[in-house]
């Protein structure tokens, strides 16, 4: 099973996220965990790599496992670990490898291309101070097949 952290930085009403080529999908930055290092420490570093920016004291908002099924197969399992962050230092990348960095405004996350289930990770980190669990099962289209949060409110 693949571990990947990533972090939601919001900074003057705005969040800093990648717009990925392959689908047009906006995405948070972050990435896969390299062996023996702790989710906070993977989240920090493939934020950094992504963007040049440093976090500063971002929380673990959010633990999510995530199947993709083909048919009735399941083709590939994950864990996502999402961090929110309010402060950063340093100066962003002109160029990210992984897509296109871009501030977005808050008001505007509802109405951006995206997987849905970060969507709902949005809809969450956006509204309340608890941590969000969830599972989500995607097709290899990665249409939502279906989710369970808790809390539930989500």
């Amino acid at each position: 099973m693949q571990r990947v952290t990533n972090c939601i930085l919001i900074q003057d009403e705005t969040i800093l996220l990648i717009k990925k080529p392959r689908r047009g999908w906006y995405a948070i930055p972050g990435g896969k965990m390299e062996q023996g290092e702790t989710i906070k420490e993977s989240a920090v570093r493939e934020f950094q790599e992504e963007t040049g920016l440093q976090l500063i004291d971002p929380v673990l908002g959010g633990a999510f496992t995530f199947t993709v099924y083909r048919n009735d197969d399941l083709a590939k399992e994950w864990m996502m670990f999402t961090f929110v962050c309010t402060q950063s230092e340093g100066k962003l990348t002109s160029f990210c490898k992984e897509g296109e960095l871009e501030w977005v405004s808050v008001d505007a996350i509802h109405d951006l291309p995206m997987a849905e289930g970060d969507r709902k990770i949005f809809d969450h980190v956006l509204s309340m101070d608890e941590m969000l669990f969830g599972s989500f099962a995607y097709t290899e289209d990665y249409e939502l097949l279906h989710l369970r949060l808790d809390p539930t409110n989500s």
